[in-house]
């Protein structure tokens, strides 16, 4: 590969060494005629070796040369400068200054004019710099001496004292002199008359009588060429900014365009035209800085890059821009190397639009500190200067963007994209450092060449497409597929990017629509994000085949019942248990709920009857973003908020809401895809029967929105679930393994095997066991007996009764037992008894529970309501009765939740309550698996409890026993009225996310006189 960068150029010291002054770029012509400029302007040599020989600066030299040696093929004697604001009019002047004293000790005076063409002796100069002219004060010349307009000046300089005082009187009186006064002044010796940036001089005088000063300004410049004209050996050479189009851009347009029309005018008069003389044609920009720049460039080895480069686009020519008819980049990049074309042309053709950009000298200060910041990192991917070396992090360049071509409306974007500041990074910084790390900057290459693109006068010019984007980053160290890469990277994350339809890329000063959206969700309420989430789960897992129980924090939250004829679906919060990475473990709240049931002391008999769907913990924050976006797109979507977004970004916030919702949808199902079912086939290290299994993340994604189905068909897929469509297992096989292999078993108890026996699979609804029943019978595996109904095989079907009163028996046991085949009936008058292994009551099967008693009924004190129940009842049944009663408000309430979680769950509830004093009474023990043990006791403010129970909830988590007594407190200031807005609210806010069984006690406040 040929050398990079580094070894085939290297740059001028002060460039290197970052030590160029403002004065280095801007040519000053009073100071050099004065001796008082920059070394660099003041020394002949430094200013030609810094200097590239453009055609213009040595047609320029040679003309006048011509004219002031009195040689015959002289063209003229009137020359103007016309180049746009920064184009090399004054340093051409300098160097007609310095040319005009004779080239004396300039090692490469050749290269700008031939020897025959240098005078001998110095000659005349007289010059007027607008820049540093006073009209109102008058310019210091000389202790006696200050002159008042361009023709004091002149005069001056072209004869002392004894000149001045010829014009002293129009000096002073700002009426221009005529032109035999002129041609007084000049004399017979040859003389050159340089006259710069005279637009600031006309503004500055324009302040008394505009009219009168261009007026007078008119008749100087028509007597002046009069008599430069008529003199063999005088030449006049004058500055104007103006482009090829007539039309000035810089910070004096106005005066320009009117100095434009006086000279027109004043060659109108004199009847001779100025040869115009452009000092720096565009073609010549990029020889002009590299000059400056740089002291060496080794032209073969650029040309062994510029053909490496020409190979890469060759190569991919279908994925970069077509190149013109007339393809020059070669010859454009070997002329200009280390500058990339591309580079060149968005200077040239884009930056070099703002009207306070200078072409050349905008350029030059621009890309030196462009040069300083690359040698200080020398990154080994760069063979040449990309637009996107120019480095925003680096102060000076940033200032020079933001500050002198005052950019400064990029700023945001520029630190939240680009380049981060105050110790923050920036998107294309994070890019670098996650999805690019190790490989070249693609991020930073891909930001800082779309903001370059975007500086530009013209709203058609600014910004680019990726062919473009491409041919300006790619080299033969870095690759199109990760330019490709990074671009879409950054494009999804900004927040700066266009995002209008058909837009190209380049930066806004205002945020798009995306960093819209992110404040919005930074602005969305955590807690409602939170309650929101749990109401989407909960949504999303409800279903018609199990029994849902949401966000269970322990086994009093699940029934130790049948369920209805439906397993229980048991799903665990986010927050307390997820399962991370390939450690599948059960986890200990799946073991407690599994094993146990109430209050966790007594054992949980159908274990066969729950699954459980787990959080998996990398989908954790996938989901609760897309939980944030979605309501921050929701809170955009009202019409208040509508009305500040244009109708693009409107259509496209709806079409973002519709595919959030989705989104969040598949990213709920994506988190909450762990499955804990019974099974002996158990989790390695468990210690109950329980396995596990997975939806894959495809199914996930591919059918959102019933998150209970894709449950039942996992459950379904490892065998473990029947639905009622489903074909019942072999009679055999249940007969084998359960206690109907012993003989005999009632459909009630048979039932409740399935409930109880991990080994079995679980049934939803009784249809299926029913038609396993009926299978048996009609295969003759099975023998059926409900009161005086017999069915075995061969009979009509008849109604199956799941209860403690119908058998089923093996056929074996009902032949040996005279129950099969049938006896014939016994005469009508007598009783027949009752069959062998069938007489007196049915007994209970195992693991059969009696009804539960009801709860006592709560004492009632006078000047008090309470009821214990479910929090949400208890609250309403305690407000009910109160009203009855006559009561107005209450003054206190008491809640005693009985389960420790959901006690520990109120507290933040309890805290939001308003306009209560709210404290808190804890007794906590637990046990460790160690067998340490703890006791804490709390009675406080809410606030203090918090860390107290951020602590304990871990703790009993982990605890082999655990128990807490929990009791709030709250005094209303004022009443809490018992109807009304006041009592809804205090049970909605209590009870939106939990729903404890609590005892409640409200003490009455006021009574109805």
């Amino acid at each position: 590969m040929a050398d990079n960068l580094f070894g085939i150029c290297e740059p001028r010291s002060d460039v290197l060494q970052g030590v160029l002054k403002e004065s280095d770029f801007a040519a000053d012509l009073s100071q050099v005629l004065r001796g008082d400029a920059p070394d660099e302007y003041k020394k002949p040599e430094l200013f030609f070796a810094n200097t590239y020989p453009t055609k213009g600066l040595k047609n320029a030299l040679k003309l006048v040369a011509l004219r002031v040696l009195g040689r015959p093929e002289q063209v003229g004697a009137v020359f103007r400068l016309d180049t746009q604001f920064g184009g090399g009019k004054t340093h051409t002047l300098i160097g007609l200054a310095h040319a005009m004293r004779g080239l004396v000790g300039v090692p490469n005076a050749d290269e700008f004019l031939e020897p025959a063409l240098r005078p001998a002796t110095p000659i005349r100069i007289a010059a007027f710099d607008g820049e540093n002219a006073d009209p109102a004060n008058g310019r210091r010349l000389s202790d006696s001496i200050r002159a008042f307009s361009p023709w004091g000046e002149l005069a001056f300089a072209l004869a002392d004292e004894p000149g001045y005082r010829l014009v002293e009187q129009s000096d002073k009186e700002g009426i221009a002199p005529g032109a035999d006064t002129l041609r007084e002044l000049l004399g017979t010796e040859p003389a050159v008359i340089l006259i710069d940036e005279i637009a600031p001089y006309l503004r500055k005088v324009a302040g008394r009588n505009a009219q009168r000063a261009g007026e007078q300004l008119l008749a100087f410049m028509t007597s002046l060429m009069k008599a430069v004209e008529s003199l063999p050996r005088v030449a006049l050479v004058f500055t104007l900014a103006v482009g090829r189009d007539g039309k000035a851009t810089d910070a004096y347009s106005r005066e320009t365009q009117d100095i434009a029309a006086f000279f027109a005018e004043a060659e109108s008069v004199a009847a001779r035209k100025a040869t115009v003389i452009d000092p720096t044609e565009d073609d010549e920009t990029v020889r002009v800085v590299c000059r400056r720049l740089f002291t060496r460039v080794d032209e073969t080895k650029a040309r062994q890059v510029v053909a490496a480069y020409k190979a890469l686009w060759d190569t991919n020519r279908d994925k970069l821009p077509t190149p013109p008819v007339q393809d020059r980049r070669v010859e454009e990049f070997e002329a200009g190397y280390p500058l990339h074309p591309e580079l060149v042309k968005v200077l040239t053709q884009k930056t070099g639009t703002l009207g306070n950009f200078q072409r050349v000298r905008g350029m030059l200060r621009l890309l030196a500190r462009t040069v300083a910041r690359l040698w200080q990192e020398t990154p080994a991917d760069a063979f040449a200067i990309h637009t996107h070396h120019i480095d925003l992090g680096f102060e000076p360049i940033r200032l020079e963007l933001v500050t002198r071509l005052k950019q400064d409306i990029y700023v945001p974007a520029i630190k939240a994209e680009i380049a981060g500041a105050d110790g923050s990074s920036s998107l294309a910084e994070q890019l670098d450092a996650g999805a690019f790390k190790g490989q070249p900057s693609y991020g930073s290459y891909v930001a800082r060449t779309v903001f370059m693109h975007t500086l530009a006068f013209n709203e058609s010019l600014r910004g680019l497409n990726p062919e473009e984007l491409r041919y300006a980053v790619l080299g033969p160290s870095t690759d199109i597929a990760f330019i490709d890469d990074a671009r879409k990277r950054f494009v999804v994350d900004s927040a700066y990017i266009d995002d209008k339809p058909g837009a190209p890329l380049r930066f806004l000063a205002e945020a798009n629509l995306t960093q819209i959206i992110r404040r919005e969700e930074t602005n969305v309420d955590r807690e409602e994000a939170r309650s929101r989430l749990n109401a989407d789960i909960r949504d999303l897992f409800a279903g018609p085949h199990l029994n849902l129980v949401p966000f269970a924090s322990g086994p009093h939250d699940v029934a130790d019942d049948d369920g209805s004829g439906r397993p229980y679906l048991v799903l665990l919060s986010h927050d307390a248990v997820q399962v991370a990475g390939d450690a599948v473990r059960v986890d200990p709240l799946i073991e407690k709920i599994f094993l146990h049931r109430g209050a966790g002391n007594d054992w949980r008999h159908n274990r066969n009857n729950l699954g459980f769907v787990v959080a998996d913990a990398t989908g954790i924050p996938v989901m609760k973003a897309r939980m944030l976006r979605y309501l921050a797109l929701e809170s955009l979507r009202v019409p208040g908020k509508l009305k500040d977004l244009a109708d693009y970004q409107v259509a496209k916030l709806n079409e973002d809401f519709g595919r959030t919702k989705h989104q969040l949808a598949t990213a709920i199902q994506q988190c909450y895809r762990h499955i804990f079912y019974p099974s002996r086939n158990r989790v390695d290290g468990a210690n109950c029967d329980l396995a596990h299994t997975v939806v894959d993340i495809q199914t996930a994604s591919d059918r959102p929105g019933d998150g209970q189905k894709q449950v039942v068909t996992q459950l379904q897929n490892v065998n473990k679930l029947r639905l009622p469509t489903d074909p019942p297992d072999s009679p055999v096989y249940v007969r084998d393994r359960t206690p109907l292999k012993k003989g005999q078993i009632t459909t009630a108890a048979l039932r409740a095997e399935f409930r109880q026996d991990a080994a079995l699979p679980m049934l939803v609804g009784d249809d299926v066991f029913i038609k396993g029943i009926r299978q048996g019978i009609d295969q003759g595996d099975y023998i059926y007996k409900s009161g005086e109904l017999l069915r075995g095989k061969g009979d009509p079907h008849a109604e199956i009764k799941v209860d403690e009163q119908s058998f089923v028996y093996t056929i074996t046991y009902a032949q040996d037992h005279g129950i099969w085949p049938r006896t014939p009936p016994a005469p009508p008058a007598s009783s027949a008894p009752a069959p062998s292994g069938t007489s007196g009551p049915a007994p209970t099967p195992a693991g059969a529970s009696s009804p539960a008693a009801a709860p006592a009924p709560v004492a009632q004190q006078a000047g008090t309501f309470q009821a214990e129940d479910v929090l949400k009842a208890a609250l309403a049944r305690v407000f009910e009765n109160a009203r009855q009663n006559g009561a107005l408000s209450f003054g206190s309430m008491t809640i005693r939740p009985f389960d420790k979680g959901d006690a520990m769950k109120l507290l933040a509830l309890v805290k939001s309550v308003p306009n209560a004093t709210k404290r808190i009474e804890l007794e906590a023990q637990f046990e460790t698996p160690s067998q340490s043990e703890a006791t804490i006791t709390f009675k406080g403010d809410l606030d203090d409890a918090t860390p107290l129970k951020d602590y304990l909830e871990p703790q009993f988590r982990a605890a082999s026993d655990s128990d807490a007594s929990v009791t709030y407190r709250l005094h209303f200031d004022p009443p809490l009225a018992v109807q009304g807005p006041s009592a809804e609210g205090l049970i909605q806010r209590l009870t939106r996310l939990v729903s404890p069984v609590a005892h409640v006690l409200a003490v009455v406040a006021e009574t109805k006189s």
